[in-house]
């Protein structure tokens, strides 16, 4: 597994038990990155991505909501919410990622750690999202 791979899969781990805990995600990453035990250190793209997501938060939600008008975000399993989260955030605001590379990382997430149908619906609202990039751009 390539690293940035890795890196995506730690954060989303990160974003994913902040949410089913109702706890803070920065409080819980810094956490992680105090106290990473057994565990590997948490690799620094992680952490970028994570507090990538929490800088753009509110605009993200409104984005992934916009491009999916037909689910709400509380209706969306977790994953899927903060693949949604990670996949908009690198398409949008991180220009060392292509558009393509981050829609495929998040629909294989998806598919390993998901629902059935999370692969087809994460892709749909990235490509919905990248066609729109130019007028959502975050820099």
């Amino acid at each position: 597994m390539a690293a940035r791979t890795k890196a995506r899969k730690r954060a989303l781990d990160i974003l994913f038990e902040a949410d089913q805990k109702g706890a803070n995600v920065l409080a819980l990453l810094d956490t992680r990155l105090r106290e990473s035990g057994r565990e590997m250190p948490l690799p620094p793209y992680a952490e970028e991505i994570v507090r990538g997501v929490v800088q753009w938060w509110v605009e993200l939600n409104t984005i992934i909501q916009d491009a999916s008008p037909e689910w709400q975000l509380t209706r969306m399993p977790a994953v899927d919410r903060a693949l949604l989260r990670i996949g908009a955030w690198e398409i949008l605001c991180n220009d060392e990622v292509e558009t393509p590379v981050a829609i495929d990382e998040a629909v294989s997430l998806a598919a390993d750690l998901s629902t059935d149908d999370s692969p087809s619906f994460v892709n749909g609202v990235l490509g919905t999202i990248a066609r729109e990039a130019p007028a959502l751009r975050r820099d």
